[in-house]
């Protein structure tokens, strides 16, 4: 079997992060962020590489009131309020910042490009392993990411639990949606504990970004397949840093991790946030560029094979 290539985009904008940031200091952030999004659709279409970009249900919403009318009947009760998304967007309805809450016209777009998958970031950025919500809490909030889906003709196959909580006692409710295609966490220890701020854990996520720490590519038969099929992260793409050298250390990295897939027949699975090129999009673009070509001497020397999560089932 050809090595594969998955690419997954968690696209969520300031629902993803809103609990520590200062919103009207992130404007040039965002509008960078909107701008680069049809870009990198550009990209990916012109090297025909498939993505999966899971995306939050908020984003389907035209406006506000639209948002109000799509509420789930139990809202998540964090005890971490600082969480709950529905207060944040009660308290932004006059902001001004429409555009950072709403995106239907990107999601569109999405739908558009040939080859990408539209996924489910859960429909609230929804943060499945903390204190205080339910299985109930969660099933709600899947059902309404389904239905706005569904509502632009689209039938949910793949999700990414936001900032990867990964919460097995969850995995049946995605299957009985029709969601059997999930990211999970990647192998290596210092990634099992996502929440983990210790400095060891510190150290070696970001050592492993730019040093050859292990192999990140793994067997189509680490791919585990049970009511769902656990897809594992490989690496995550890491925002353009103001230091050069460790740019080209990261890009480096992944070319290498990915001509190694190639060889052995393995699987690739890289991602990131949109918005993760909001600081430095020119320069965010040209390393997607790198990659994107990187790919295609790939694809036509070994066969590498660029796929959705939803597709690499089917494919292995």
């Amino acid at each position: 079997m050809s090595g594969k290539l998955v690419i997954s985009l968690d696209f969520e904008l300031v629902w993803g992060i809103f609990d520590h940031i200062d919103l009207p200091q992130k404007q040039a952030y965002f509008e960078n962020t909107l701008s680069v999004i049809p870009e990198m659709l550009k990209c990916f279409e012109q090297h025909q590489m498939e993505v999966t970009l899971a995306t939050v249900g908020m984003l389907f919403n035209r406006n506000w009131e639209e948002w109000l009318a799509n509420r789930p009947e139990n809202l998540p009760t964090y005890q971490n309020k600082k969480l709950d998304a529905y207060a944040y967007g009660l308290a932004h309805q006059d902001s001004g910042f429409d555009r950072y809450f709403f995106a239907p016209d990107l999601i569109h777009r999405i739908m558009q490009t040939p080859g990408q998958e539209l996924a489910t970031h859960t429909y609230s950025h929804y943060y499945c392993l903390e204190n205080g919500q339910t299985a109930a809490q969660f099933a709600d909030d899947l059902d309404l990411a389904v239905k706005m889906a569904k509502q632009v003709g689209v039938e949910l196959k793949s999700l990414v639990f936001p900032r990867n909580q990964w919460n097995e006692e969850y995995l049946s409710l995605c299957a009985e949606r029709g969601i059997t295609q999930l990211r999970s966490n990647p192998a290596a220890w210092y990634w099992q504990d996502t929440a983990s701020a210790s400095l060891a854990t510190k150290f070696f996520r970001t050592g492993d970004a730019y040093l050859p720490l292990g192999a990140k590519s793994y067997s189509p038969k680490e791919v585990k397949s049970t009511i769902v099929t656990a897809q594992p992260a490989s690496r995550f793409l890491r925002p353009h840093h103001s230091v050069s050298i460790l740019n080209q250390l990261r890009l480096t990295r992944i070319k290498n991790e990915m001509l190694l897939a190639a060889k052995k027949g393995e699987i690739y699975h890289l991602w990131w946030h949109p918005h993760n090129f909001g600081d430095y999009p020119k320069q965010s673009m040209e390393a997607l560029m790198e990659i994107a070509k990187w790919y295609v001497h790939l694809h036509q020397k070994y066969e590498f094979e660029s796929v959705t999560m939803g597709s690499l089932s089917q494919k292995i």
